[in-house]
């Protein structure tokens, strides 16, 4: 039931945003749809940065490792 309000209103917002005039179902079956896709979309970025920050993080602890190895060990 929140998914079919939440998608009214997205749907109402976008079919504003982009000048279409829709009747109540088709701009519920719009932003549905656009929640769904756009919910996927967002967490395939997320995905993808997270392993982008992921492989960041591990680049600074092997340099701080190398730098602290350097510096207290020899």
């Amino acid at each position: 039931m929140l998914l079919i309000i939440i998608g009214a209103a997205a749907g109402f917002l976008a079919t504003r945003i982009m000048d279409i005039d829709a009747n109540v179902p088709t701009t519920i079956a719009i932003g549905v749809l656009g929640a769904l896709i756009g919910g996927l979309l967002l967490r395939f970025l997320l995905t993808l940065t997270g392993m982008a920050f992921g492989f960041v993080g591990a680049l600074l602890g092997a340099v701080f490792l190398i730098w602290a190895w350097q510096t207290y060990i020899k």
